[in-house]
């Protein structure tokens, strides 16, 4: 886990090494964060005929507890998109049901609603809320442009890219301007969106300065994505 500070609060981005940051830790909270699961992906596609490994919802959940391990979390956060649809949870197989049912009876478990999941029900277990303050924190699905709020959201997927020797090098990485965080996409089956697009830029105004965080070697790497003119 590599530490960084924000908002006043000691956070920690877990690294999965190649696959670069998946969650956030807050320990005063003891809380993992994690955004846009979309658990049930393949099942969803399978229906319309496209046919993906089913397994995508056991290995994200996997992840999410070798998280609460590493971390030794007591309260997860998902900030919403945590199932790919609303009827998600229904199409959970008997092992990745038992191994959610499990997860969410032994810790606090709260589930933020998303744009995909905005009516998900009782089956998922855990509590169910749209948003949600934390010790001055606002954790929600979608950044909320405008705002001034301390605020950790998900949505974007966001990736850094970046030109090296030729080569074109695309990793998760979380987005940061003075008081808001997006996290980068947890989920076995998320794609990405370029973090220096300006539709991320715009949902992070008003700021001063905009970065791209990316754990390496045990060290933040902070990457440049925006600056307020002078």
């Amino acid at each position: 886990m590599v530490p960084f500070s924000f908002c006043s609060e000691e956070m920690r981005l877990v690294d999965e090494g190649s696959r670069g940051p998946s969650a956030l830790f807050w320990p005063r909270e003891q809380a993992l964060l994690v955004a846009d699961l979309h658990l049930e992906k393949a099942s969803f596609f399978a229906r319309t005929g496209q046919m993906l490994p089913p397994y995508d919802t056991r290995e994200t959940l996997e992840r999410v507890a070798s998280a609460i391990r590493v971390t030794g979390a007591r309260r997860v956060f998902a900030l919403g998109d945590s199932f790919h649809d609303s009827k998600g949870p229904a199409r959970l197989e008997p092992h990745a049901a038992g191994m959610l049912s499990a997860l969410t009876r032994a810790l606090d478990w709260v589930w933020i609603t998303g744009n995909h999941d905005p009516h998900l029900g009782a089956e998922a277990g855990g509590t169910r809320v749209e948003e949600m303050a934390v010790n001055g924190l606002m954790l929600r699905h979608q950044a909320l442009p405008g705002t001034r709020e301390a605020e950790v959201s998900g949505h974007f997927h966001p990736r850094l890219v970046v030109e090296a020797r030729g080569r074109r090098i695309a990793r998760p990485c979380a987005v940061r301007s003075e008081n808001r965080l997006i996290l980068p996409a947890f989920g076995a089956l998320t794609g990405g969106m370029n973090a220096g697009d300006p539709v991320i830029l715009s949902a992070l105004q008003p700021a001063d300065a905009i970065e791209a965080l990316v754990p390496a070697r045990g060290q933040l790497v902070r990457y440049p994505l925006w600056r307020k003119a002078a």
